[in-house]
């Protein structure tokens, strides 16, 4: 997810949830369509290629367009990059050639300022043995990798304008992610004023499921629909 907002000073900023084993992929697709030149900001959700597997792709803004870019995470995530990217982490083990220059910040539960945007973390169960943040600002909920939401964190997600919610599939379910009946179990929980459904597998078909999720906002009150690459939402932060 890319945020961009005004900061107090009124100076446009861009902040990124995840930059997954596609990102340079989406980046060079989707940033020129968006005017995105600079990256103010990285936010990581967990430790998983889809969420940490395009770290070194941020060399590129680093090397030519600006000096730094703050990167917040946890320190189970830090432990991760530590070993996985060693050399964004102690850069006197890289090879020539110029490295992303990123300035960790560890985060916990607590909320925390990103350019005067409060981002409060939403902890989460990502399967058994794994947990996994997801993100308040604003009236935005943004829960992208999820198998569970205890009620300390649900709390945090009352009186939501939009959310963001995990749906890896429309059947079988999956011991790390929300399947789609799980997901609208979640939205019926929370009733966000409108809803999309994120991480989907090749197993829905875009356009009938969306037809079929429409039929929910009669029936049941619940604006929910798959979202889609580039989508671009309005909304007041």
């Amino acid at each position: 997810m890319l945020i961009r907002y005004r900061s107090p000073d009124r100076a446009e900023k861009n902040v990124v949830i995840d930059v997954g084993k596609f990102f340079y992929h989406s980046a060079i697709d989707w940033f020129p369509k968006v005017g995105v030149t600079t990256l103010d900001a990285v936010i990581l959700t967990h430790q998983h290629a889809d969420a940490v597997g395009g770290l070194d792709d941020l060399r590129d803004w680093t090397n030519n367009v600006q000096q730094a870019i703050p990167l917040y995470l946890r320190q189970s995530e830090m432990d991760h990059v530590a070993k996985a990217f060693y050399w964004l982490v102690d850069t006197s083990l890289a090879s020539p050639g110029g490295v992303p220059k990123l300035d960790f910040q560890i985060i916990d539960e607590r909320p925390f300022d990103v350019f005067g945007l409060k981002i409060t973390p939403l902890h989460v169960e990502h399967g058994p043995r794994t947990t996994a943040f997801g993100y308040r600002f604003g009236d935005v909920v943004y829960v992208s990798d999820a198998s569970g939401i205890p009620d300390s964190t649900a709390e945090l997600m009352q009186d939501t304008e939009i959310m963001v919610m995990d749906a890896l599939r429309p059947a079988r379910s999956h011991g790390s992610h929300f399947v789609l009946e799980e997901a609208l179990e979640q939205l019926r929980r929370f009733r966000p004023k409108r809803a999309l459904l994120v991480d989907m597998t090749h197993d829905f078909d875009h356009v009938p499921a969306n037809i079929e999720l429409a039929k929910l906002k009669e029936s049941e009150g619940l604006d929910v629909q798959l979202a889609y690459d580039g989508q671009r939402i309005a909304v007041d932060l």
